[in-house]
């Protein structure tokens, strides 16, 4: 009986705890966690499992290693809000697998992502025709994000925390020095570190710089 007490009082301690943890690792939704919120979210599951078997380990024991995947993923955590290369190392940055209604066939064989995952993601976005796709990126969560030529046109961020997405100025047929120029006309050419985020739209150039 003193068993069956036992494994409830950590059951009922367990949840309340994992529950805790997940809240103080932020907010995202289920479809876009990264390949390392999946490799903690599966040991963590694996340390709650061993708590729950051994009844005799004190419980202490079983969690350390949730804390410690806790203080990883807080740290990751500040890393990638800090850096948008520390970002793409980590969580990965979308690829462009349609433009202009052809498809990529070198960037699919890149992420190893074959037609019948592209034409089950279009019927499950209600898309009949790749001709009808103006762009689609393979999200790092595996999503497909398309965007119809019927669409409002795709607007991309050409600076993120101070760094230069060049290869959206290349989808937009721009050179970084026509973005430097843009710049300088509105006295930003010396502070793009300074830059949070930048696009260009309606033929004007949209700065928010930083601030903190």
């Amino acid at each position: 009986m003193e068993t069956y007490i036992e494994i409830l009082i950590r059951t009922v301690f367990l949840y309340i705890f994992i529950l805790v943890v997940f809240r103080l690792m932020g907010k995202r939704e289920v479809g876009e966690l990264s390949i390392m919120d999946l490799v903690v979210f599966v040991l963590i599951a694996e340390c709650v499992a061993f708590a729950l078997e051994d009844v005799d380990k004190p419980v202490f024991q079983n969690i350390f290693p949730i804390i410690i995947l806790l203080i990883i993923q807080f740290i990751n955590s500040l890393l990638t809000l800090k850096s948008k290369k520390m970002r793409d190392v980590i969580d990965g940055d979308p690829s462009l697998i349609i433009r202009d209604g052809v498809i990529d066939q070198e960037q699919m064989r890149k992420q190893r992502y074959n037609l019948d995952d592209l034409f089950q993601q279009m019927r499950e976005e209600r898309v009949p025709s790749v001709q009808q796709i103006d762009y689609a990126f393979l999200e790092p969560s595996g999503k497909l994000s398309i965007f119809l030529k019927s669409d409002d046109p795709l607007i991309l961020p050409l600076i993120v925390d101070g760094y230069i997405v060049e290869k959206h100025l290349k989808l937009m047929n721009k050179e970084k020095e026509w973005l430097l120029s843009e710049l300088k006309k509105q006295g930003y050419e010396k502070r793009i570190k300074d830059i949070f985020y930048c696009c260009f739209e309606d033929n004007e150039l949209h700065v928010q710089l930083r601030t903190t």
